[in-house]
């Protein structure tokens, strides 16, 4: 799958991978560049993240000098 860029250096995110992604008109992606790929990848309001370690083991041997 590909995109144009436009003259304004714009491009649209194809139907199929904005559902995939869940992506909604108005949301905000972070753009990274690595190498010689960009990435889009959603910016996740924080309150939508509460409580996604429920269940998580937090039994870990600590060291003696950490809290």
């Amino acid at each position: 799958m590909s995109v144009t860029v436009s003259p304004k250096f714009q491009v649209v995110i194809p139907k199929d991978i904005r559902e995939a992604a869940r992506i909604e008109p108005g949301q905000k992606l972070e753009v990274l560049f690595y190498g010689d790929q960009i990435h889009l990848v959603p910016v996740i309001p924080i309150e939508e993240g509460r409580g996604f370690l429920r269940g998580i083991d937090t039994t870990v041997e600590r060291d003696d000098d950490r809290v």
